[in-house]
């Protein structure tokens, strides 16, 4: 497998994809914008995932409305995971090591938590989809297993959070 730095260094994909996806986010590759835009960047993703959550909650009124109350606390299971994550990714604290602080991280690391940060915005996609199946599996047989693959999916999100907090941890000690 190609080292993490080597395609950053090389081909500068991963960032591309990271760019394309949050406007005004070129400044997240300059050192000295670091702090600002890992805020634009957890804004646009607790924006993103804060609609998943809405549609989430939209359709535990739909299933209410439908009769399904067996399944609204399986679904409030998914709806707290997202919700913990928007949280998370919402309070956590701005930005790596600064310029001039103690700590300085290496290239080879910020390619990693670029890595980590790619992956918090693709899960949005994840959910959505997860989301979709709920919706079109509502009223059918195949209800409790897409509710299980959202509650699956929506805790992927939550790991894929701790992961990067765990990565940031790492380089501060």
């Amino acid at each position: 497998m190609t080292d993490i730095f080597d395609i950053l260094s090389e081909d500068r994909d991963p960032i591309k994809k990271l760019i394309a996806k949050i406007p005004g986010f070129k400044g997240y590759v300059e050192r000295g914008d670091r702090r600002m835009s890992d805020k634009i960047l957890r804004e646009t993703v607790a924006k993103d995932y804060e609609t998943q959550y809405q549609r989430i909650s939209s359709l535990q009124r739909d299933l209410i409305s439908s009769g399904g109350l067996a399944y609204i606390d399986d679904l409030e299971n998914a709806a707290i995971k997202i919700r913990q994550f928007i949280d998370r990714i919402k309070t956590a604290s701005y930005g790596y090591a600064g310029l001039f602080d103690a700590i300085k991280i290496k290239e080879e690391e910020l390619a990693n938590i670029y890595n980590y940060d790619l992956t918090l915005l693709e899960h949005v996609n994840e959910v959505s989809s997860a989301i979709d199946n709920v919706e079109a599996s509502i009223g059918s047989d195949g209800l409790p297993a897409s509710i299980r693959h959202l509650i699956a999916i929506s805790q992927e999100v939550v790991d894929a959070f701790n992961k990067r907090s765990d990565a940031l941890k790492g380089i501060a000690l």
